[in-house]
């Protein structure tokens, strides 16, 4: 504890080694050794003192340790004939956060040594010995040295120096001389009063531009950080002469305003404290790495729900909005007579709206005594607003945090909210619904994603933060061509998709994956206030597809033909991937600054073209569309949800659409999972009712062989799926089961079907040229062959063998027999010989009769 290491002590040292004339080196030694005593049981002490409590014991400290060491020197200087310290004029001044008493345990000591230059006293060597020495002692001390009779002109000559001169409070020395620096200091406040706010305001401003607040924030310059704070203190002072803004309360602060940004100061206090104990330096930004280590010193565990870390980075943000709130509103409404001139207020009168409502270059003006009315009357307000306006004053958003916000939202609210989500200009009102803490209020669906902060490396903004500016990107779109592409939306498309921009991460801070809990919650949301069902159909999709579009553009060959057709089948229509296109731009310019930058640009720009021509084929995009259904379902199996990441690519880029159009999401799974491990073939022979063969195989099939050698037996169904890894399934499906004495004949069918070499006559079938249909255009990268016939033994075998012979690869077949036809559907890859030769393919595969 402090009070262990006694001054006292130290004090007699320094006596008893003076007295046996030590040298310097050998007292600051003494000095020094307590200094890190004292470090030493900083972690015993945080764990029982708070923020502030801390700042004012190690302020206290400080001072008596600078005023032991003053002693000393005065000691040294004087001897036996030292007179009292009050006769010296020299004042140990404590100036900035120090002068505050809000000394961290690293932060440099700020410290002016006043002194008036009185003959008769070796004033400068006495001065330049206690610096010295305080150095030794390895103290970081911010020295600066002034007579009192020049502090009024140093202070006109820099504002840094005014600043830090009227955070003034004294340590010790002369009384005489700390009384007439007192009368300095008052001169000093009421000299040249609006030069220094408007200076320290737009210091502040291009502090903030410099620190925004980002998911690793500086608690000290940034956002909401001790800069805000200290200048709620240096305007309380120029402009009221006082530096404890309670003494504020009643008459420009209430006291419920007051207690929420105190207690919030109190938490940064703690944090900074924590950081600095942590580091073992001075440190003011709450980076990842010190974050684990940060929120176990503040107290906090791991909670199913939110760990520790997501927990003190949560409360971190929250009082970091609290006293920027408190801090731009307070000042703004402590210099707003100062900073007017009478024909700007001329000005702004003659923008009236109405009562107490002016629009002035874009900005909306309302007085600070402006009496609060209910949440209904002030959207009404808001949504009569014209488009013209661009942001709201401090006063504007200081009336919006008093409205009153009932427990329950009336079909009137509602009907408000929606009217109010539907204005052109909607990122201003947004940004002053969340400014003035009335967000979660409109929109209840946001309260799991207010300070939730973002771990991944990649995000710059907590999830608040980054939802809004991803709308404000959409109303004010940098990209021309993107641009061209919202301006072709109708009115009821923008809308849609400027909220689900700002709805887009809505599912972020709850169980399960924050697409699908996105898209529940805002097709719940939409639902609730009456939009049309086209409208939260597209909303609620938008929200759960938000990131694809820049997924497929990163990370596939956006020239395959099976990733396009992927990526249309979850989009369905041209209009959404409009939609889409403009939500992704938005979402990733939101992460940061030239994070959307020409790389990223085109390749969503070459995937939007490239996805064009899929919704010419509508029925290729009813395929790709149920597919994606297919997959979602799988998604929610149990086994599917215990796969490797590896494995879940796999499934989910599977090559055949068939699989997915015509098996059950178990059965797909099941195969896919059986398929992982097969290095040449795996085979399963039922033979119940009828007689199936399921083969996976990843080397090549001797297809016809195959069936030719089976063509005894009538094909009822077949299909051929292929997988993942240039792996295939095949399940054939015969009309009827074979003798039980058969299974191994057809085992060792099976079984030969694997030598390439392998052949077997097969009869010819009689088809009709018209029964054929051929179409090398069917896809991109699929040829088809359609064939409607009589149904006959051994037909698929003879088509198969002339595939062999032509080395065409299949990429799926399906094969059906009804009422004694069959109609079969081939897919053929086109980087084979189908296309080029398919006249004399098909007149092999027919029969000369008409």
């Amino acid at each position: 504890m402090i009070n262990e290491f006694n001054l006292n002590k130290v004090n007699l040292k320094v006596e008893e080694l003076i007295s046996n004339n030590a040298s310097d080196f050998e007292i600051s030694k003494v000095f020094k050794n307590h200094i890190k005593e004292y470090k030493k049981s900083i972690d015993i002490v945080l764990d029982t003192t708070g923020g502030k409590d801390f700042f004012v014991k190690n302020t206290k400290h400080t001072d008596k340790f600078l005023t032991s060491l003053y002693k000393y020197i005065l000691r040294k200087h004087f001897g036996s004939y030292q007179p009292m310290s009050t006769a010296i004029p020299i004042t140990l001044v404590a100036l900035g956060s120090y002068g505050r008493e809000q000394l961290c345990i690293y932060s440099d000591i700020d410290l002016m040594i006043l002194y008036e230059d009185i003959k008769g006293y070796n004033l400068k060597e006495i001065m330049e010995d206690f610096i010295t020495l305080a150095w030794d002692c390895g103290l970081k001390l911010g020295s600066r040295v002034h007579e009192l009779n020049e502090i009024e002109d140093a202070v006109k000559e820099d504002i840094t120096i005014k600043t830090s001169i009227i955070e003034s409070r004294v340590i010790c020395g002369s009384k005489y001389l700390w009384f007439a620096y007192e009368n300095t200091l008052n001169n000093i406040r009421k000299t040249d009063i609006k030069d220094f706010v408007i200076e320290k305001l737009e210091e502040h401003k291009q502090r903030l531009l410099k620190y925004p607040l980002k998911m690793e924030p500086n608690i000290k310059d940034g956002y909401g950080g001790l800069r805000e704070s200290n200048m709620i203190s240096w305007m309380s002072y120029i402009l009221y002469g006082t530096q404890n803004t309670k003494d504020l309360i009643g008459k420009e602060i209430t006291e419920e305003e007051h207690k929420i940004y105190r207690s919030s100061l109190e938490y940064i206090f703690q944090v900074r404290n924590a950081l600095h104990n942590i580091s073992k330096r001075k440190l003011d930004v709450v980076n990842f790495d010190v974050l684990p280590e940060l929120s176990s010193k503040l107290g906090f565990v791991n909670k199913p729900r939110y760990t520790k870390e997501r927990q003190c980075m949560s409360k971190l943000l929250y009082s970091l909005h609290n006293i920027h709130f408190f801090s731009t509103v307070m000042v703004k409404k402590f210099a707003r007579v100062l900073l007017k001139e009478n024909t700007e207020l001329k000005l702004l009168k003659s923008t009236r709206l109405k009562k107490n409502l002016y629009l002035f270059e874009g900005k909306v003006y309302t007085s600070f005594h402006r009496k609060p009315v209910s949440l209904n009357l002030f959207l009404k307000e808001l949504i009569s607003l014209p488009k013209e306006v661009k942001s709201f004053d401090r006063s504007y958003i200081y009336y919006a945090s008093k409205i009153k916000v009932p427990t329950k939202q009336t079909n009137e609210l509602k009907k408000n909210i929606k009217a109010l989500l539907l204005k052109t200009s909607l990122y201003p009102i947004i940004k002053l619904l969340y400014n003035s803490n009335l967000f979660k209020a409109i929109i209840p669906i946001t309260k799991k994603i207010i300070n939730q902060p973002q771990f991944d490396g990649y995000h710059q903004h907590p999830v608040d933060i980054h939802s809004i500016k991803t709308l404000k990107n959409i109303e004010n779109i940098e990209d021309t061509f993107i641009k061209e592409i919202y301006d072709s939306l109708t009115p009821s498309e923008k809308s849609v998709t400027k909220l689900a921009a700002l709805l887009h991460d809505v599912g972020k801070g709850r169980t399960g994956d924050h697409h699908i809990a996105g898209e529940k919650l805002s097709k719940n949301f939409m639902l609730s206030l009456d939009f049309d069902s086209k409208q939260v159909q597209m909303g609620s999709q938008l929200v759960r597809y938000h990131n694809k579009m820049s997924a497929y553009a990163k990370n596939e060959d956006i020239y395959s033909e099976r990733i396009i057709l992927a990526f249309t089948g979850i989009v369905k229509s041209r209009q959404m991937l409009k939609m889409l296109y403009i939500v992704t731009y938005a979402d990733i310019s939101a992460v940061g600054k030239n994070v959307f930058n020409s790389s990223t640009a085109s390749l969503l720009k070459e995937l939007y073209f490239q996805s064009l021509p899929a919704f010419e084929n509508l029925e290729l995009l009813k395929e790709s569309s149920r597919r994606v259904a297919k997959i979602n379902t799988i998604k929610n199996l149990k086994r599917y949800k215990e796969l490797s990441n590896l494995m879940k690519r796999k499934i989910k880029y599977i090559s055949s659409n068939q699989i997915f159009l015509r098996l059950k999401a178990e059965d797909i799974l099941d195969i896919a999972i059986k398929a992982k491990d097969v290095n040449s073939y795996i085979y399963k022979i039922t033979n119940n009712q009828q007689l199936v063969i399921r083969i996976i195989r990843k080397i090549p099939l001797n297809l016809g062989f195959l069936l030719g050698k089976l063509e005894f037996l009538n094909i009822f169904s077949m299909n051929i799926f292929k997988l993942y890894d240039e792996k295939k399934a095949f399940e054939i499906t015969f009309s009827e089961k074979v003798d039980q004495g058969d299974i191994e004949l057809v085992k060792q069918i099976i079984e030969s079907s694997f030598d390439m070499s392998k052949i077997t006559k097969t009869r010819k079938p009689v088809i009709k040229k018209n029964e054929v249909i051929a179409n090398c255009n069917h896809s991109p990268y699929l040829a088809s062959l359609q064939v409607k016939t009589k149904d006959q033994k051994g037909l698929f075998a003879y088509i198969a063998k002339i595939f062999d012979d032509f080395n065409i690869e299949i990429e799926s077949a399906k094969l059906a027999s009804t009422k004694n036809y069959t109609r079969d559907l081939i897919l053929i890859e086109k980087n084979g010989t189908f296309c080029g030769k398919q006249d004399e393919i098909i007149n092999l595969i027919c029969s000369n009769e008409d």
